[in-house]
């Protein structure tokens, strides 16, 4: 090859990188505002839902959101597979809560005993954890897979019929 198809790919190449950020940037996640329907919506399809407990203020909470659930978002392979839902418990938007009631993000982290962000909770239709909560971002070239198994996790359990325990208030 010659100079100028090199420049020519490396422009190309350059131009895809800046679309597929460009592209990242525009898409957001859903922040809670309806668990009721979210829950309805989990029951109707036999899906968990995943809860990530986020702060204005909280740089990691950035870096899960970035590199791994707006690209989880945009792969499409996680829609028949999980329910992604934000909390911002710092926020002074109310939820409707599964009761239908109003709740704030900051009782709803109560509820889940939520003491640090990011938390990412896994739970079914009532309101019920399915497994172990996801606390902090220790390493976060295994913080994906970990990640996954706890969607898998949840999932399964779901779609197994497995008979779940009532969360205890």
């Amino acid at each position: 090859m010659n100079i100028k198809s090199n420049k020519q790919i490396l422009v190309w190449i350059m131009s895809l990188m800046m679309l597929s950020s460009a592209h990242a940037t525009d898409v957001t996640l859903t922040e809670l505002a309806d668990f009721k329907t979210d829950t309805q919506h989990a029951q109707t399809n036999k899906l968990p839902i995943l809860l990530m407990f986020s702060a204005s203020y909280c740089g990691f909470c950035s870096i899960v959101k970035e590199e791994f659930l707006i690209p989880m978002k945009i792969s499409g392979d996680y829609t028949n597979k999980v329910i992604v839902r934000i909390v911002e418990i710092d926020s002074t938007d109310d939820i409707i809560d599964i009761d239908g009631n109003k709740i704030d993000p900051e009782a709803l982290a109560e509820r889940y005993n939520i003491q640090l962000t990011p938390t990412l909770i896994f739970v079914d239709a009532k309101g019920n954890e399915l497994v172990q909560q996801m606390v902090g971002v220790t390493t976060v070239d295994f913080y994906g897979g970990y990640l996954d198994d706890a969607i898998d996790n949840s999932l399964g359990l779901l779609r197994s019929g497995h008979k779940l325990t009532q969360k205890s208030d």
